[in-house]
């Protein structure tokens, strides 16, 4: 049974891993930095948990051997180089007791800098522009993302939704893009933010399997794992795409080779995750490193990396945000014309549960004009002129304090834009609806 089996997985086109440490089938591979683990939870985040209960170790893959990049540490992950390519920042615990904290290390060698001082777990640490990095601290039992300068200080968060949120990447426009538990399955889904918090989106609304590990290739995609295989957005599409990739088990975090081959995590069944080369197009994968009884992770490659934009930002010395929605009827769901009535707003309470903001009315064009409460989970629903709900969010957003922010509409995609008319709600008046759950005008701006 055991030939017969390999012989499907070798007509399938699937590469089978050697169980110790494989080195690569091409010559020229560039350096790169992984992480090994006996145990790997990777969707643990979502309810604060581990994703190494075990323990992992980052190594440097150096011409086809490898070390430890911190040979004294009791646990590392996590890693990310740096613009220049000359030192990685990482998650690291000193002893098994300590919780994970962020450090910094040159790949040249010499001592470990801390970064953070949590009083939980900080893990899965980026760096951002302007000697700055964004990482995930674990507060109240769920994890927000957080920015601080290199030399330390006092962290901004970035999140302020219900549930955990955990660093993916940082985009080459300057947005964090995180992965977050979507709607009542707590499933992952892939969200794009500005580094002060505002602008918080999903990255594409058809909300489909599970997707993690999302990271950006040179031609601006977004590649992503996507249930049991690999998914792609483009900008020319509004939904996912499938990545015609091998047969197995993907978890995502792909490292793009400027020769277009992707260093990736692979497995079949329940067995370990194993590093794989593969090239776009190619029918089989080729073995980079196995390790019998471990899985092989977060792959990273050494060099200079592009420095993303820096995001100036917007944001006023407030305490709500004004939120301006164009046309409601622009959507992927189908309204029917005259449908919608007024718009309510909830927020969550400390317990988790939602508790009603107010209701505003919805313009005959669908444009609606609200002030909300900075800083708080909000999810919107849409009604009908008899009070019945037409449509109400799954998940939920958020607007930092001080932000003022224009949405085409409800659900329109990034391919939509708006109409060149000013909507009815501004004709009305420019004061926005009181949406903040205090019954009276908050201090803001219109």
């Amino acid at each position: 049974m055991r030939q017969v089996a390999i012989a499907l997985l070798v007509l399938a086109g699937i590469a089978l891993v050697p169980r110790e440490h494989a080195m690569p089938s091409r010559l020229n591979t560039p350096d790169f930095l992984y992480t090994a683990a006996n145990h790997y939870e990777p969707l643990a985040w979502i309810k604060g948990g581990e994703r190494f209960p075990a323990g992992a170790t980052v190594f440097v893959n150096d011409g086809g051997t490898r070390h430890a990049l911190v040979s004294s540490f009791a646990a590392s992950a996590d890693a990310a180089v740096s613009f220049n390519g000359k030192n990685v920042l990482f998650a690291g615990k000193r002893t098994p007791q300590d919780h994970w904290q962020i450090w910094e290390i040159a790949l040249a060698g010499g001592d470990r800098r801390r970064i953070t001082n949590c009083a939980d777990d900080c893990v899965r640490p980026f760096y951002l522009p302007g000697e700055r990095i964004v990482y995930a601290e674990k507060l109240g039992g769920r994890y927000v993302i957080q920015t601080a300068d290199l030399a330390g200080g006092k962290p901004l968060s970035l999140t302020y939704g219900s549930g955990s949120s955990l660093p993916a990447d940082v985009l080459r426009d300057g947005r964090v893009l995180f992965q977050a538990a979507f709607g009542e399955t707590q499933s992952p889904e892939l969200y794009t933010v500005y580094s002060d918090g505002s602008g918080v989106e999903s990255y594409r609304c058809d909300h489909g399997k599970a997707r993690q590990g999302g990271r950006q290739l040179g031609s601006g995609d977004i590649v992503f794992a996507s249930g049991r295989g690999l998914g792609r957005f483009t900008s020319a599409l509004a939904k996912e795409i499938p990545v015609g990739a091998p047969q197995g088990e993907y978890a995502g975090d792909i490292a793009e080779t400027q020769a277009g081959d992707w260093l990736l995590p692979w497995r079949t069944g329940r067995g370990e995750y194993q590093l794989m080369w593969w090239k776009p197009g190619e029918i089989a994968l080729r073995a980079a490193v196995g390790e019998k009884g471990a899985n092989l992770v977060q792959p990273v490659l050494i060099g200079e990396q592009v420095v993303p934009k820096r995001h100036p930002s917007g944001l006023h010395d407030w305490q709500t945000g004004n939120l301006l929605c164009l046309n409601a009827y622009t959507s992927k769901y189908k309204f029917a014309p005259a449908s919608l009535h007024s718009v309510r707003l909830y927020t969550r309470d400390d317990d988790g549960k939602a508790r009603l903001l107010g209701t505003a009315p919805v313009e005959a064009d669908g444009s609606f004009f609200v002030q909300v409460p900075g800083d708080k989970p909000l999810q919107i629903e849409l009604l009908d002129s008899s009070g019945k709900t037409v449509k109400r969010e799954s998940g939920w957003f958020w607007m930092r304090k001080g932000e003022q922010r224009v949405c085409v509409g409800c659900h329109a995609g990034p391919e939509t834009s708006p109409e060149n008319a000013v909507p009815m709600i501004l004709q009305k008046s420019t004061t926005p609806a009181d949406m903040t759950g205090a019954g009276q005008p908050t201090v803001g701006g219109h």
